[in-house]
Parts: C-alpha cells; sequence; structure tokens
C-alpha cells in the first residue's frame, strides 16, 4: 500500500471522529457503538487469520519467547487502562465521568496512555499486513477518539487546544509507522530484526481490546441494540474473513518464496559460469 494513503487511511477516521464530538449530540453516538462492535470483531478476526499464523511462521524468535511477548502485550494493555480508563476500547458513556474528575486540568494520564498505545500499533505496518491491520487500526480509532474528544470538551479547554489534542493523538499511529520504516530503510538496524516481538506485543494489546469490547457490548445499556450488534459483529468478521479468502493472508509467504527461488537460480547460474 501506498505510504501517504496509508498516513490518510490512520489519521483522516482518527481526526474527523474527535472533531465530530462538536457536532454530533451525546444522545447521537448509537452509530458509534455499533462501529465499536464492529472493530472489536474485526480486529479479533484479523488477530487470529492473519497477526497470529504471521508471527508464528518467523524464524527469529522461538514460538515460546512470542508468546510470551503475547501475554506482555496483553498486561501492558491492561496496565496502559489504569491511565486511560477504557477509552481505547470506545467507553463514550463514561467519558463525562471522566471528565468531570479533571473538569479544569488536562487529562495528562489519559492522553500520555493512548498516545503510545497508538504509536505502537503503527510499528508494524511498515513491515506486512499493511492494508488488513490498517483498516482495522483505523476502524477502532474511530470511538476511542470520539471518547478522547468528549473528555477534552468536558475539561472546558479552548477549542484550538482540543483540536491540536486530537490531531496529535490522530497523527500518533503514522508516527509509529514512519519511525519503524526509517529504521529499517536506515543504519539504525533492521527493522525485521525485532519485528516478531513487536508484533507479538501488538497482538497481545489487540487481543485484549478485542475482547474487552466484545464483552463489554453484552451490557445492560446496551441490550436494546443487540439484533444490531450482531450484525455489525458479523459483518466484521465476514470482511476479515474475506481478506483472508482472497489470499492477503500469504503475501509475505509468497514473498518469501520468490526471494528464495530467486536466491536459488542466482546460485545456480553462479555455478554455470564457473
Amino acid at each position: 500500500m501506498n505510504s501517504i494513503l496509508l498516513i490518510l487511511i490512520l489519521f483522516v477516521p482518527a481526526f474527523a471522529s474527535g472533531i465530530a464530538v462538536f457536532f454530533v449530540q451525546k444522545k447521537g453516538t448509537n452509530f458509534l457503538k455499533l462501529i465499536l462492535s464492529f472493530s472489536g470483531a474485526y480486529l479479533f478476526s484479523i488477530t487470529v487469520l492473519h497477526l497470529i499464523p504471521h508471527v508464528y511462521q518467523s524464524n527469529n524468535t522461538s514460538p515460546e519467547v512470542l508468546g510470551i511477548y503475547v501475554l506482555a502485550g496483553f498486561l501492558f494493555q491492561l496496565f496502559l487502562e489504569q491511565f486511560s480508563q477504557g477509552i481505547e476500547h470506545g467507553h463514550i458513556q463514561t467519558a463525562d465521568e471522566h471528565g468531570h474528575q479533571h473538569s479544569h486540568s488536562f487529562p495528562i494520564g489519559i492522553m500520555f496512555s493512548l498516545c503510545l498505545h497508538a504509536f505502537l500499533e503503527g510499528m508494524p505496518l511498515a513491515a506486512t499486513h499493511q492494508t488488513e491491520l490498517a483498516l482495522g487500526i483505523s476502524v477502532h480509532h474511530i470511538p476511542a477518539a470520539f471518547a478522547l474528544g468528549s473528555i477534552l470538551i468536558s475539561t472546558h479547554l479552548k477549542r484550538n487546544t482540543i483540536i491540536i489534542t486530537l490531531a496529535l493523538f490522530a497523527a500518533m499511529t503514522p508516527f509509529g509507522f514512519l519511525l519503524s520504516k526509517a529504521i529499517s530503510a536506515g543504519e539504525v538496524g533492521d527493522i525485521q530484526q525485532y519485528f516478531d516481538k513487536i508484533m507479538a506485543v501488538v497482538i497481545g494489546i489487540f487481543l485484549h481490546i478485542s475482547t474487552t469490547i466484545l464483552f463489554e457490548s453484552g451490557s445492560i445499556d446496551h441490550h436494546k441494540f443487540n439484533k444490531k450488534k450482531m450484525i455489525a459483529v458479523i459483518a466484521g468478521v465476514a470482511i476479515a474473513l474475506a481478506s483472508f479468502a482472497f489470499g492477503g493472508h500469504d503475501h509475505a509467504h509468497d514473498h518469501q518464496e520468490h526471494h528464495d527461488h530467486d536466491g536459488h537460480d542466482g546460485h545456480e547460474h553462479h555455478d554455470h559460469v564457473h
């Protein structure tokens, strides 16, 4: 995927959904709840269908060690939520409650944990599965950005300050992608050497977020949307399965096969010359 298009996919939906708090009434967030259910199902599906199989095909790290990194990512996300208060999985309804706790101060802890979370999500995009992963992150950030915007409005900050803050959050995942891409292209090191570990951590984060979204989708205040949410969940799974069925899961494998084939042919040609 083109880098500029990838950055736009990551930045625009998050920024636009954050800005939407200025125009959408608090009672008009039902559609965002459906997006939340869709994103939870889609994230879980691409994690199981694409990310986990790919990371365990790596030859750099043993499966047991990768399992530790997955667990570390899961626990790290649990730790981050002590500061973000669950904004990552769209706690839109509790945003006002969180805002009252910071009625006249900038929510530094929430902002820092959200930005760190978003930054880490962008790093694996420099290597593989850009389309599936970028779409999953983008959809997942829509309710998160809206919830963040709700909290920022509750702090009574100036409109321009809120807009700049939302732009910073929306830019963190592209920053993570650009940094990892620069590292892999420069002399600092090759991201492929530790990509599988980074991806394992992100897998742990995604497993935590997606399962939390899916479990919370059955809460009492969401019962009247059960049918719609079931449709949203099925849609998320179906789209992930479609990308899997059309061959998105084996792009990296095909690339490696092509690379090995070229190397083998080159070796044979070299022997023939001598």
